[in-house]
This record gives C-alpha cells, structure tokens and sequence, in this order.
C-alpha cells in the first residue's frame, strides 16, 4: 500500500506539521493502524479507503486515534490530488468520527469544512498553570482542550510549559494564544498535547476549529489568518462561517513510498 509523509500548512518542505497519509486498498483493523501510526511516529496518520460516495478517513498518533485532525486530512487532500484520485477543483468528502467533512482545492490552497468546536469560559484545572508556568489572562474549554489566552505574542512564543503537569490534564490538550504581533496575522498559538503523546503539535487544524470561534468575535472580523509558533511554524487561513470553520492552507509531499508489511 502506498504511504507518503507530507508537511501540512506549509509551503517548504521540513516547516509546517509532517502527517503520515496511507492510502488503504484493503481492509485492516485498528491495532494494525495504530501500529503503523507508531512506525511513522508522526503527531498524526491519516488512514484513507474509498467508499460508495468518497472515502473513510481515520487519524492515529502514536499511541491513541483521535477524533479529529485538520494537518493529517490536509495532507491526505493533498496526496489524493497529486496521485490523481482527486482531481483539481473536485470536492473530496469524508466521512470521519467527527461527520462528515470535505475539502475542496481553491487556487493553490486545499480548504477544508470543519465543525467549529467552541471553547466555553472555565477555572483553569489544578495543574494548568503550574505546568505552563505563567498566569493567563482567560481560560477557556471545549470537548477536545484547553483554551488559554496569554497576554502577548511574546508570552505565547517564550512559553517552556512542564509536560509532566500537562499530560495530567483530562483534555486532549491545551492550546495557548494570544493576538498577533507579527504584521499580517491577527492571532498566534501553539499547541501542546502530551497526554495524547504528542508534547508540542507543529501546526494543529482541529485547535483552530476553536481558535477562529475564539478570536473572530474579539478582532471583529470572520476571515482571519493564523500562526502557528512551534519550532517549525504553519500558516493558516481561517474563516469562521456560523457553527462551520474552514481552513485553508499549502501542503509539500516529502517522500512516497511502499508499505510493505
């Protein structure tokens, strides 16, 4: 079975978040998912099959699958369209633990059509803030993490938060924020998940589903672009359109080759 690795939310090749894309020709269970998923060892694997009207599509990092993935489905968008499985212009629709998704090649951006996963005010949980390391100015939560707005850019850039408190937390993970400093985006973020085996994501799609929510009401506007400020940096283009959030981004093939066991 072909199998690619390609960085997400990217232009350049070795920025943005790698995800391992397995295009599946055959039936195969769960744990043989998983174990590929911990071979590639990427934050995520995307699993993709055909289906009477487009494709079945799961994620695995590599220790648990998860419910929803914007970099891994980027790039499995991505890899349909350049083994011509797609073609240009065409919707891609899959079905997922989350509905019903899609994708549709806009220029040289693949959007995607993701629910929106709004974050609600909550007391920051024990442990929060002792692993960040700092006090934030609001802490938020939806179903999948913690939302934590830090004061500026630099704060959010400079954050060197201990793993061991936040892979306690009872959340997915926790997404740190705050408006941008940086001329042309309005917000940044980084995305930190341990407890899901994952310490710092590169660049996370599912953490802007409640990003976009967050920020469009607070900067006045429904059309955002976002930063990701991990090591190796992603740019986002998000747009908040009622319970629908949709990004945009570029992805870069790294390697393709043939999985053989």
């Amino acid at each position: 079975m072909r199998i690619f690795q390609i960085d997400a939310f990217t232009e350049a090749a070795f920025k943005g978040n790698p995800a391992g894309v397995c295009l599946l020709e055959r039936d195969v269970d769960e744990t043989w998912m998983q174990n590929v998923a911990a071979e590639m060892n990427l934050s995520e694997t995307a699993f993709v099959g055909r289906t009477a009207d487009g494709w079945s599509l799961r994620w695995f990092t590599p220790t648990v699958e998860v419910a929803l993935c914007g970099h891994a489905t980027l790039a499995t968008a991505h890899a349909l369209l350049e083994e011509r499985l797609l073609s240009a212009g065409d919707t891609a629709r899959f079905h997922t633990k989350s509905g019903l998704l899609t994708t549709t090649q806009a220029g040289d951006l693949i959007e995607m059509d993701f629910p929106a996963k709004v974050a609600q005010p909550s007391a920051p949980p024990e442990g929060l803030i002792e692993g960040l390391g700092t006090q934030p100015v609001r802490v938020s939560r939806n179903e999948f993490d913690y939302l934590v707005e830090m004061a500026s850019e630099e704060d959010v850039r400079s954050l060197t938060p201990d793993h061991a408190f936040l892979r306690r937390l009872p959340v997915r993970g926790v997404i740190v924020t705050s408006r941008a400093s940086t001329p042309g985006f309005d917000f940044v973020s980084r995305f930190f998940a341990p407890g899901s085996g994952v310490d710092e994501d590169p660049v996370t799609g599912s953490a802007h589903c409640a990003l976009g929510p967050y920020w469009a009401p607070r900067i006045g506007k429904t059309n955002l672009m976002a930063y990701q400020a991990s090591p190796r940096g992603g740019v986002l283009r998000v747009t908040v359109a009622g319970d629908r959030v949709k990004l945009a981004g570029r992805a870069v093939t790294v390697f393709r080759g043939e999985l053989r066991v």
